[in-house]
């Protein structure tokens, strides 16, 4: 194994780790609490804190994060100008979610969101307080957005370096020759891809029907000639 395969492999692995731990961040943010606010109804009723998770206030982290994790697959069965292809989709899906993440966050999108929840829940209930945001949720999402961002990027420019799936998968792979010795040999060359009856010598064929080769008084050797076939009988009139 050369130096330039070991490198590509060692790239394509950090590169599969960091879209993976990017898409689980993202996972892992949409089901955390982001928002805490408070929700007062008419009348002489206490107000009641409500709490918003990143998948209420926008479902773009879970919807990318699953789109990343995808994208390994990807990755992995796609060859070539199509490794790039997938690249940008998932650097696409980066970009995406930061800008979801920033419109997700903004005070004016906060209040709105509890003052929908509270249309939803309660109608005649409002937003009592500004909402409160929780930061660890978001900063989780971006980085995991920020990841799956510079994984996409590093695909596009690296990917079709890397190793990817066999032959052995392609339906229209020819199968290569090899000869099996023994049933071991058989098995091995059936799970590798290759057709082992193809090079196999004829059925029936010996050394009898190669040409001898005949040594003169010199040491020289040179072929024999090919013995004439014997001669066919006449047919009586």
């Amino acid at each position: 194994m050369t130096r330039a395969t070991v490198r590509a492999r060692r790239e394509y692995g950090v590169t599969t780790l960091g879209l993976a731990a990017g898409a689980a961040l993202l996972l892992a943010a949409s089901g955390r609490v982001w928002v805490t606010g408070e929700l007062a109804s008419p009348g002489p009723v206490a107000a009641v804190p409500v709490d918003l998770t990143g998948g209420d206030l926008t479902g773009a982290p879970r919807g990318l994060g699953w789109a990343a994790l995808a994208g390994i697959v990807g990755l992995y069965a796609a060859r070539s100008w199509a490794r790039r292809v997938v690249g940008l989709l998932i650097a696409a899906c980066g970009v995406f979610a930061l800008t979801s993440l920033w419109s997700a966050t903004r005070p004016g999108a906060l209040t709105d969101s509890v003052t929908r929840l509270a249309a939803d829940t309660a109608g005649a209930a409002q937003s009592a307080a500004a909402p409160e945001l929780h930061a660890l949720g978001p900063v989780m999402g971006a980085v995991g957005a920020v990841l799956v961002l510079l994984t996409g990027l590093v695909s596009v420019a690296r990917a079709p370096a890397w190793p990817g799936m066999g032959n052995r998968y392609d339906r229209d792979a020819a199968p290569r020759p090899r000869h099996a010795e023994t049933p071991a040999d058989l098995w091995k060359s059936l799970d590798a891809g290759d057709d082992p009856t193809l090079g196999a010598p004829e059925p029936g064929a010996s050394a009898a029907t190669e040409p001898a080769v005949r040594t003169d008084s010199g040491g020289d050797t040179e072929p024999a000639p090919l013995a004439e076939s014997p001669a066919q009988p006449k047919e009586s009139p």
